[in-house]
């Protein structure tokens, strides 16, 4: 299931980014009513609930979270520190080719004179919506492997509605289309998709829930 989802995500994505290499300045109807909805829908608190969302979403925060998954794995110290470091290398890596892609298609963002918050370089894909859904689903990897069916469900379930809040933040803050935001979580399910099938074909352990470990009698 893993590699059809990554394979069609993928599809999607290079599709849209093809597109957009030829015509970076498209902008579809479907992402223009957003666009004009949220700029006509901005009372001073949700933009600052809005700017408060969108601001967990890129820096340092991000990265620390996925420091805190990899040391939570369990295990002795050394192997929680290769796993930190393949979970912060595996994000990176994304971020670099997302950076890549974002740099070649060249997208103009919004109108500035819409920003309800700062913003820079390119649009597609948005950069704020990538990271969040890369850490959602590393967070979700490391609780599904950690904590009992039902509470890795509702942990997982916070967390994604987490990096959904993120991208729908962009919009409507007005600094990305949405298609970047589409593109970012298409980027983001491929790259994740992607690694949980390698994972499951080479045999990399999952875990074991907190205080699921076999006792050694003695």
């Amino acid at each position: 299931m893993y590699g059809w989802t990554a394979v069609v995500s993928a599809a999607l994505f290079a599709a849209a980014a093809g597109v957009l290499g030829v015509r970076p300045d498209l902008v579809l109807g479907a992402e223009r009513w957003p666009h004009a909805w949220a700029l006509g829908h901005r009372p001073a608190a949700a933009v600052t609930a809005a700017r408060w969302v969108t601001d967990s979403g890129t820096g340092v925060w991000p990265y620390l979270l996925v420091v805190a998954a990899g040391l939570a794995t369990g295990g002795p110290a050394a192997r929680r520190l290769r796993v930190t470091g393949a979970l912060a290398a595996f994000v990176v890596a994304a971020q670099l080719t997302r950076y890549g892609v974002m740099e070649a298609i060249a997208r103009p963002r919004p109108d500035r004179a819409g920003w309800a918050a700062p913003a820079s370089g390119f649009s597609f894909p948005s950069g704020h919506t990538t990271t969040s859904c890369l850490v959602a689903g590393v967070l979700c990897a490391v609780l599904a492997a950690r904590l009992r069916p039902v509470a890795a469900r509702w942990a997982c379930a916070v967390v994604a509605g987490w990096a959904v809040a993120v991208g729908l933040s962009r919009v409507y803050l007005g600094v990305h289309w949405a298609g970047d935001v589409a593109g970012g979580w298409l980027f983001a399910v491929a790259w994740l998709s992607a690694a949980r099938w390698w994972c499951d074909r080479c045999g990399v352990p999952r875990g074991r829930p907190a205080g699921s470990e076999p006792r050694v009698r003695r």
